[in-house]
Protein backbone atom coordinates (compact mmCIF):
# COMPACT_ATOMS: atom_id res chain seq x y z
CA UNK A 1 0.00 0.00 0.00
CA UNK A 2 2.85 2.37 0.81
CA UNK A 3 4.53 1.70 -2.53
CA UNK A 4 1.23 2.18 -4.35
CA UNK A 5 0.69 5.60 -2.75
CA UNK A 6 4.27 6.65 -3.51
CA UNK A 7 3.85 5.60 -7.16
CA UNK A 8 0.56 7.46 -7.39
CA UNK A 9 2.03 10.60 -5.85
CA UNK A 10 4.98 10.39 -8.27
CA UNK A 11 2.60 10.70 -11.20
CA UNK A 12 1.25 14.05 -9.99
CA UNK A 13 2.49 16.91 -12.23
CA UNK A 14 5.09 19.33 -10.82
CA UNK A 15 5.54 17.20 -7.70
CA UNK A 16 9.23 16.65 -8.17
CA UNK A 17 11.09 17.09 -4.88
CA UNK A 18 7.94 16.88 -2.72
CA UNK A 19 7.09 13.22 -3.15
CA UNK A 20 8.03 12.22 0.42
CA UNK A 21 6.04 14.88 2.38
CA UNK A 22 3.00 14.52 0.13
CA UNK A 23 3.11 10.73 0.47
CA UNK A 24 3.40 11.06 4.24
CA UNK A 25 0.46 13.47 4.34
CA UNK A 26 -1.72 11.22 2.17
CA UNK A 27 -0.88 8.14 4.21
CA UNK A 28 -1.48 10.02 7.47
CA UNK A 29 -4.89 11.13 6.19
CA UNK A 30 -5.73 7.53 5.26
CA UNK A 31 -4.66 6.33 8.72
CA UNK A 32 -6.88 8.93 10.39
CA UNK A 33 -9.74 7.90 8.10
CA UNK A 34 -9.23 4.24 9.06
CA UNK A 35 -9.13 5.26 12.73
CA UNK A 36 -12.44 7.07 12.31
CA UNK A 37 -13.94 4.02 10.59
CA UNK A 38 -12.66 1.79 13.41
CA UNK A 39 -14.24 4.09 16.00
CA UNK A 40 -17.67 4.08 14.35
CA UNK A 41 -17.46 0.31 13.80
CA UNK A 42 -16.71 -0.24 17.48
CA UNK A 43 -19.29 2.31 18.61
CA UNK A 44 -22.15 1.40 16.27
CA UNK A 45 -21.63 -2.34 15.95
CA UNK A 46 -19.72 -3.77 18.91
CA UNK A 47 -21.13 -1.52 21.62
CA UNK A 48 -24.63 -1.55 20.12
CA UNK A 49 -24.71 -5.35 20.05
CA UNK A 50 -23.53 -5.60 23.66
CA UNK A 51 -26.12 -3.05 24.84
CA UNK A 52 -28.85 -4.84 22.94
CA UNK A 53 -27.79 -8.19 24.41
CA UNK A 54 -27.74 -6.84 27.98
CA UNK A 55 -31.11 -5.13 27.70
CA UNK A 56 -32.73 -8.43 26.69
CA UNK A 57 -31.61 -10.25 29.81
CA UNK A 58 -34.01 -10.61 32.72
CA UNK A 59 -31.47 -9.39 35.27
CA UNK A 60 -31.03 -5.67 35.82
CA UNK A 61 -27.52 -6.09 37.18
CA UNK A 62 -25.81 -6.11 33.78
CA UNK A 63 -27.69 -2.92 32.87
CA UNK A 64 -25.49 -1.14 35.41
CA UNK A 65 -22.48 -1.51 33.10
CA UNK A 66 -24.52 -0.12 30.22
CA UNK A 67 -25.71 2.84 32.30
CA UNK A 68 -22.17 3.59 33.45
CA UNK A 69 -20.97 3.54 29.78
CA UNK A 70 -18.23 0.98 30.37
CA UNK A 71 -18.38 -0.46 26.84
CA UNK A 72 -19.00 2.92 25.22
CA UNK A 73 -15.70 4.15 26.62
CA UNK A 74 -13.93 1.00 25.45
CA UNK A 75 -14.86 1.97 21.90
CA UNK A 76 -12.54 4.99 22.10
CA UNK A 77 -9.55 2.62 22.21
CA UNK A 78 -10.18 1.38 18.66
CA UNK A 79 -8.95 4.49 16.77
CA UNK A 80 -5.90 4.80 19.01
CA UNK A 81 -4.89 1.20 18.21
CA UNK A 82 -5.15 1.90 14.46
CA UNK A 83 -3.08 5.09 14.74
CA UNK A 84 -0.49 3.44 16.97
CA UNK A 85 0.01 0.57 14.50
CA UNK A 86 -0.13 2.39 11.16
CA UNK A 87 1.06 5.96 11.80
CA UNK A 88 4.77 5.01 12.22
CA UNK A 89 4.69 3.55 8.71
CA UNK A 90 3.08 6.71 7.34
CA UNK A 91 5.66 8.94 9.07
CA UNK A 92 8.64 6.71 8.42
CA UNK A 93 10.72 9.58 7.06
CA UNK A 94 9.87 11.89 9.96
CA UNK A 95 11.04 10.22 13.18
CA UNK A 96 10.45 13.27 15.42
CA UNK A 97 6.86 13.67 14.26
CA UNK A 98 6.32 9.93 14.58
CA UNK A 99 7.67 10.04 18.14
CA UNK A 100 5.33 12.89 19.16
CA UNK A 101 2.42 11.02 17.58
CA UNK A 102 3.26 7.88 19.52
CA UNK A 103 3.47 9.87 22.77
CA UNK A 104 0.12 11.55 22.08
CA UNK A 105 -1.55 8.23 21.31
CA UNK A 106 -0.08 6.68 24.45
CA UNK A 107 -1.37 9.54 26.62
CA UNK A 108 -4.76 9.25 24.94
CA UNK A 109 -4.89 5.51 25.68
CA UNK A 110 -4.00 6.08 29.33
CA UNK A 111 -6.81 8.66 29.70
CA UNK A 112 -9.34 6.34 28.06
CA UNK A 113 -8.26 3.43 30.25
CA UNK A 114 -8.64 5.61 33.35
CA UNK A 115 -12.18 6.53 32.28
CA UNK A 116 -12.97 2.86 31.67
CA UNK A 117 -11.61 1.84 35.09
CA UNK A 118 -13.56 4.71 36.68
CA UNK A 119 -16.77 3.43 35.07
CA UNK A 120 -16.00 -0.16 36.13
CA UNK A 121 -15.47 0.93 39.75
CA UNK A 122 -18.74 2.90 39.73
CA UNK A 123 -20.52 -0.10 38.22
CA UNK A 124 -19.17 -2.43 40.90
CA UNK A 125 -20.24 0.01 43.62
CA UNK A 126 -23.75 0.21 42.13
CA UNK A 127 -23.80 -3.57 41.86
CA UNK A 128 -22.74 -3.90 45.50
CA UNK A 129 -25.44 -1.47 46.59
CA UNK A 130 -28.09 -3.76 45.12
CA UNK A 131 -27.35 -6.24 47.92
CA UNK A 132 -28.66 -5.77 51.45
CA UNK A 133 -25.21 -6.18 52.99
CA UNK A 134 -24.20 -2.82 51.50
CA UNK A 135 -26.19 -1.08 54.26
CA UNK A 136 -24.01 -2.68 56.91
CA UNK A 137 -20.64 -2.55 55.14
CA UNK A 138 -20.38 0.48 52.82
CA UNK A 139 -17.51 0.45 50.32
CA UNK A 140 -17.80 3.97 48.92
CA UNK A 141 -14.64 5.13 50.70
CA UNK A 142 -12.67 2.16 49.35
CA UNK A 143 -13.85 2.95 45.83
CA UNK A 144 -12.70 6.55 46.21
CA UNK A 145 -9.27 5.49 47.42
CA UNK A 146 -8.97 3.06 44.51
CA UNK A 147 -9.82 5.84 42.08
CA UNK A 148 -7.21 8.12 43.64
CA UNK A 149 -4.58 5.41 43.23
CA UNK A 150 -5.61 4.87 39.59
CA UNK A 151 -5.47 8.61 38.88
CA UNK A 152 -2.05 8.88 40.51
CA UNK A 153 -0.64 5.95 38.53
CA UNK A 154 -2.09 7.39 35.31
CA UNK A 155 -0.56 10.81 36.02
CA UNK A 156 2.89 9.33 36.66
CA UNK A 157 2.59 7.19 33.52
CA UNK A 158 1.69 10.22 31.39
CA UNK A 159 4.64 12.18 32.79
CA UNK A 160 6.95 9.24 32.02
CA UNK A 161 5.74 9.23 28.40
CA UNK A 162 6.41 12.96 28.08
CA UNK A 163 9.93 12.90 29.54
CA UNK A 164 10.82 9.54 28.03
CA UNK A 165 11.66 7.77 31.26
CA UNK A 166 10.40 4.52 32.73
CA UNK A 167 7.42 4.89 35.10
CA UNK A 168 9.27 2.69 37.62
CA UNK A 169 12.05 5.27 37.89
CA UNK A 170 9.52 8.00 38.56
CA UNK A 171 7.83 5.93 41.24
CA UNK A 172 11.20 5.28 42.88
CA UNK A 173 12.07 8.98 42.81
CA UNK A 174 8.68 9.98 44.18
CA UNK A 175 9.09 7.46 46.99
CA UNK A 176 12.29 9.13 48.09
CA UNK A 177 10.71 12.58 47.89
CA UNK A 178 7.46 11.66 49.65
CA UNK A 179 8.43 13.13 53.03
CA UNK A 180 9.59 16.40 51.49
CA UNK A 181 6.54 16.67 49.28
CA UNK A 182 4.19 16.03 52.18
CA UNK A 183 5.89 18.74 54.24
CA UNK A 184 6.07 21.38 51.51
CA UNK A 185 2.69 20.71 49.90
CA UNK A 186 0.76 19.68 53.00
CA UNK A 187 -2.08 22.20 52.63
CA UNK A 188 -2.49 21.79 48.85
CA UNK A 189 -2.55 18.00 49.20
CA UNK A 190 -5.12 18.11 52.00
CA UNK A 191 -7.16 20.65 50.08
CA UNK A 192 -6.96 18.61 46.90
CA UNK A 193 -8.15 15.45 48.63
CA UNK A 194 -10.88 17.38 50.45
CA UNK A 195 -11.98 19.00 47.18
CA UNK A 196 -12.29 15.59 45.54
CA UNK A 197 -14.37 14.32 48.46
CA UNK A 198 -16.60 17.40 48.42
CA UNK A 199 -17.19 17.12 44.69
CA UNK A 200 -17.56 13.36 44.55
CA UNK A 201 -20.04 13.24 47.45
CA UNK A 202 -21.82 16.36 46.20
CA UNK A 203 -21.56 17.90 49.66
CA UNK A 204 -21.38 21.52 48.54
CA UNK A 205 -21.55 23.48 45.32
CA UNK A 206 -21.23 27.03 44.11
CA UNK A 207 -24.25 29.02 45.28
CA UNK A 208 -25.15 26.72 48.18
CA UNK A 209 -26.23 28.41 51.40
CA UNK A 210 -24.07 27.00 54.20
CA UNK A 211 -23.62 27.61 57.91
CA UNK A 212 -20.18 26.93 59.38
CA UNK A 213 -20.36 28.04 63.04
CA UNK A 214 -16.71 27.25 63.76
CA UNK A 215 -15.65 29.93 61.26
CA UNK A 216 -18.61 32.33 61.74
CA UNK A 217 -19.65 31.72 58.13
CA UNK A 218 -23.31 31.97 57.15
CA UNK A 219 -24.01 32.67 53.50
CA UNK A 220 -23.57 31.51 49.92
CA UNK A 221 -20.49 29.71 48.59
CA UNK A 222 -18.68 31.88 46.05
CA UNK A 223 -15.69 29.74 45.18
CA UNK A 224 -14.29 26.30 45.98
CA UNK A 225 -10.52 26.38 45.54
CA UNK A 226 -7.70 23.95 46.15
CA UNK A 227 -7.02 25.12 49.70
CA UNK A 228 -9.88 27.52 50.57
CA UNK A 229 -13.62 27.95 50.19
CA UNK A 230 -14.99 31.50 50.00
CA UNK A 231 -18.37 32.20 51.60
CA UNK A 232 -20.19 35.49 51.10
CA UNK A 233 -22.07 36.10 54.33
CA UNK A 234 -25.46 37.78 54.37
CA UNK A 235 -23.86 41.00 55.69
CA UNK A 236 -21.77 40.98 52.47
CA UNK A 237 -18.57 40.12 54.30
CA UNK A 238 -16.48 37.26 52.93
CA UNK A 239 -15.25 34.39 55.09
CA UNK A 240 -12.40 32.20 53.85
CA UNK A 241 -12.63 28.64 55.15
CA UNK A 242 -9.96 25.92 54.69
CA UNK A 243 -11.29 23.31 52.28
CA UNK A 244 -10.33 20.40 54.52
CA UNK A 245 -12.35 21.90 57.41
CA UNK A 246 -15.54 21.07 55.49
CA UNK A 247 -14.48 17.43 55.70
CA UNK A 248 -13.09 17.44 59.25
CA UNK A 249 -15.79 19.62 60.84
CA UNK A 250 -19.56 19.72 60.71
CA UNK A 251 -21.50 22.31 58.74
CA UNK A 252 -25.08 22.84 57.60
CA UNK A 253 -25.99 22.98 53.92
CA UNK A 254 -29.41 24.50 53.21
CA UNK A 255 -29.53 23.08 49.69
CA UNK A 256 -31.94 20.35 50.81
CA UNK A 257 -34.41 23.00 51.96
CA UNK A 258 -34.02 24.98 48.74
CA UNK A 259 -34.68 21.86 46.66
CA UNK A 260 -37.57 20.66 48.83
CA UNK A 261 -41.24 21.64 48.69
CA UNK A 262 -41.19 24.05 51.61
CA UNK A 263 -39.27 25.92 54.28
CA UNK A 264 -39.90 25.11 57.91
CA UNK A 265 -41.66 27.42 60.34
CA UNK A 266 -40.92 26.47 63.94
CA UNK A 267 -41.86 29.15 66.43
CA UNK A 268 -43.81 29.30 69.70
CA UNK A 269 -46.33 31.69 71.16
CA UNK A 270 -46.23 31.77 74.98
CA UNK A 271 -49.58 31.76 76.79
CA UNK A 272 -49.97 33.14 80.32
CA UNK A 273 -51.11 30.10 82.31
CA UNK A 274 -53.27 32.34 84.51
CA UNK A 275 -55.56 32.99 81.53
CA UNK A 276 -56.20 29.28 80.83
CA UNK A 277 -59.67 28.15 81.92
CA UNK A 278 -62.69 25.97 81.13
CA UNK A 279 -65.26 27.22 78.64
CA UNK A 280 -68.79 28.03 79.79
CA UNK A 281 -71.86 28.04 77.55
CA UNK A 282 -71.30 31.65 76.54
CA UNK A 283 -67.76 30.95 75.37
CA UNK A 284 -68.80 27.81 73.50
CA UNK A 285 -71.50 29.79 71.73
CA UNK A 286 -68.93 32.48 70.91
CA UNK A 287 -66.43 29.97 69.54
CA UNK A 288 -69.13 28.24 67.49
CA UNK A 289 -69.42 31.36 65.37
CA UNK A 290 -65.77 31.18 64.23
CA UNK A 291 -65.74 29.72 60.72
CA UNK A 292 -62.54 27.70 61.02
CA UNK A 293 -63.53 25.83 64.21
CA UNK A 294 -67.34 25.78 64.35
CA UNK A 295 -67.39 22.15 63.22
CA UNK A 296 -64.62 21.31 65.69
CA UNK A 297 -66.49 22.90 68.60
CA UNK A 298 -69.72 21.04 67.76
CA UNK A 299 -67.92 17.71 67.33
CA UNK A 300 -65.84 18.21 70.48
CA UNK A 301 -68.84 19.18 72.57
CA UNK A 302 -70.76 16.13 71.38
CA UNK A 303 -67.79 13.88 72.16
CA UNK A 304 -67.45 15.29 75.68
CA UNK A 305 -71.19 15.09 76.39
CA UNK A 306 -71.22 11.42 75.37
CA UNK A 307 -68.16 10.70 77.51
CA UNK A 308 -69.59 12.48 80.57
CA UNK A 309 -72.95 10.72 80.17
CA UNK A 310 -71.26 7.34 79.84
CA UNK A 311 -69.24 7.86 83.02
CA UNK A 312 -72.12 9.59 84.91
CA UNK A 313 -70.08 12.72 85.48
CA UNK A 314 -72.08 15.41 87.30
CA UNK A 315 -70.63 18.42 85.54
CA UNK A 316 -73.12 20.85 87.13
CA UNK A 317 -71.88 20.34 90.67
CA UNK A 318 -68.21 21.03 89.97
CA UNK A 319 -66.05 22.13 87.06
CA UNK A 320 -63.63 19.36 87.99
CA UNK A 321 -66.15 16.63 87.21
CA UNK A 322 -65.96 15.12 83.74
CA UNK A 323 -64.25 16.53 80.69
CA UNK A 324 -64.71 20.08 79.43
CA UNK A 325 -63.58 22.27 76.58
CA UNK A 326 -60.74 24.64 77.46
CA UNK A 327 -59.96 27.94 75.81
CA UNK A 328 -56.33 26.98 75.19
CA UNK A 329 -57.33 23.67 73.55
CA UNK A 330 -59.81 25.50 71.34
CA UNK A 331 -57.18 28.09 70.46
CA UNK A 332 -54.78 25.30 69.50
CA UNK A 333 -57.46 23.79 67.24
CA UNK A 334 -58.04 27.21 65.71
CA UNK A 335 -54.33 27.69 64.92
CA UNK A 336 -54.21 24.29 63.22
CA UNK A 337 -57.32 25.02 61.14
CA UNK A 338 -56.01 28.48 60.29
CA UNK A 339 -52.72 27.03 59.00
CA UNK A 340 -54.50 24.35 56.98
CA UNK A 341 -56.47 27.04 55.21
CA UNK A 342 -53.50 29.36 54.74
CA UNK A 343 -52.63 29.65 51.02
CA UNK A 344 -48.87 29.92 51.70
CA UNK A 345 -48.60 26.79 53.87
CA UNK A 346 -47.76 23.49 52.14
CA UNK A 347 -50.38 20.96 53.33
CA UNK A 348 -48.40 17.99 51.99
CA UNK A 349 -45.60 18.45 54.55
CA UNK A 350 -45.67 18.10 58.34
CA UNK A 351 -48.23 20.43 59.93
CA UNK A 352 -48.95 20.45 63.64
CA UNK A 353 -49.53 22.72 66.63
CA UNK A 354 -48.28 21.28 69.89
CA UNK A 355 -47.86 22.15 73.54
CA UNK A 356 -44.35 22.19 74.89
CA UNK A 357 -43.34 21.88 78.52
CA UNK A 358 -44.39 24.96 80.55
CA UNK A 359 -41.60 27.37 81.39
CA UNK A 360 -41.20 30.49 83.49
CA UNK A 361 -42.42 32.39 80.43
CA UNK A 362 -45.72 30.49 80.28
CA UNK A 363 -47.12 27.66 78.18
CA UNK A 364 -45.50 27.45 74.71
CA UNK A 365 -47.79 26.63 71.78
CA UNK A 366 -45.40 25.69 68.98
CA UNK A 367 -46.30 26.08 65.33
CA UNK A 368 -44.53 23.46 63.19
CA UNK A 369 -45.33 23.92 59.52
CA UNK A 370 -43.71 24.48 56.13
CA UNK A 371 -44.06 27.59 54.03
CA UNK A 372 -44.56 26.93 50.33
CA UNK A 373 -42.40 29.97 49.62
CA UNK A 374 -38.65 29.40 50.22
CA UNK A 375 -37.32 32.85 49.34
CA UNK A 376 -35.91 34.34 52.55
CA UNK A 377 -37.69 37.70 52.44
CA UNK A 378 -41.04 36.24 51.43
CA UNK A 379 -40.70 33.43 53.97
CA UNK A 380 -40.09 35.90 56.80
CA UNK A 381 -43.10 37.97 55.67
CA UNK A 382 -45.36 34.90 55.69
CA UNK A 383 -44.12 33.85 59.13
CA UNK A 384 -44.61 37.35 60.50
CA UNK A 385 -48.16 37.59 59.08
CA UNK A 386 -49.10 34.29 60.71
CA UNK A 387 -47.90 35.30 64.15
CA UNK A 388 -49.30 38.82 63.80
CA UNK A 389 -52.66 37.18 63.41
CA UNK A 390 -52.15 34.72 66.27
CA UNK A 391 -51.08 37.44 68.72
CA UNK A 392 -54.09 39.54 67.79
CA UNK A 393 -56.63 36.70 67.91
CA UNK A 394 -55.48 35.24 71.24
CA UNK A 395 -57.68 37.74 73.12
CA UNK A 396 -60.75 36.37 71.32
CA UNK A 397 -60.16 33.13 73.20
CA UNK A 398 -59.75 34.96 76.51
CA UNK A 399 -56.06 34.14 76.56
CA UNK A 400 -53.17 36.44 77.36
CA UNK A 401 -49.85 36.24 75.61
CA UNK A 402 -47.04 36.22 78.18
CA UNK A 403 -44.36 38.86 78.34
CA UNK A 404 -42.14 40.02 81.18
CA UNK A 405 -43.40 43.09 83.06
CA UNK A 406 -42.21 46.40 81.67
CA UNK A 407 -41.93 49.85 83.24
CA UNK A 408 -45.44 50.63 81.99
CA UNK A 409 -46.83 47.62 83.87
CA UNK A 410 -45.14 48.74 87.11
CA UNK A 411 -46.38 52.29 86.63
CA UNK A 412 -49.97 51.10 86.11
CA UNK A 413 -49.69 48.88 89.20
CA UNK A 414 -48.58 51.83 91.33
CA UNK A 415 -51.45 54.04 90.17
CA UNK A 416 -54.10 51.52 91.10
Amino acid sequence: MKQFIQQWVGKIPNISGFEQPVSAAVMSALVLLLALVAFFAAKRIFVHLIHKLFTKTESDLDDIFVRRKVFSRFAYLAPSWVIYKLMPMALEGYPVLAKFTAIGVSIYCVIVLVLVIDSVIDSLVDLYRSFSISRQIPIQSFAQVTKLVVYFIALVTIVSFVIGESPLKLFAGLGAMTAVLMLVFKDPILGFVAGIQLSYNNMVGIGDWVEIPQHNADGDIMEIGLTTVKVRNFDNTITTVPTQSLINESFKNWRGMQESQGRRIKRSIFIDVNSISFCDEARITKYSKINYIKDYVAQKQQELDEHNAKHHSNTKESLVNGRRITNVGTFRAYILAYLRNHPQINPDLTLLVRQLAPTAAGLPLEVYAFSAEKNWAKYEAIQADIFDHLFAVANEFDLKVFQNPSSVDFANALTR
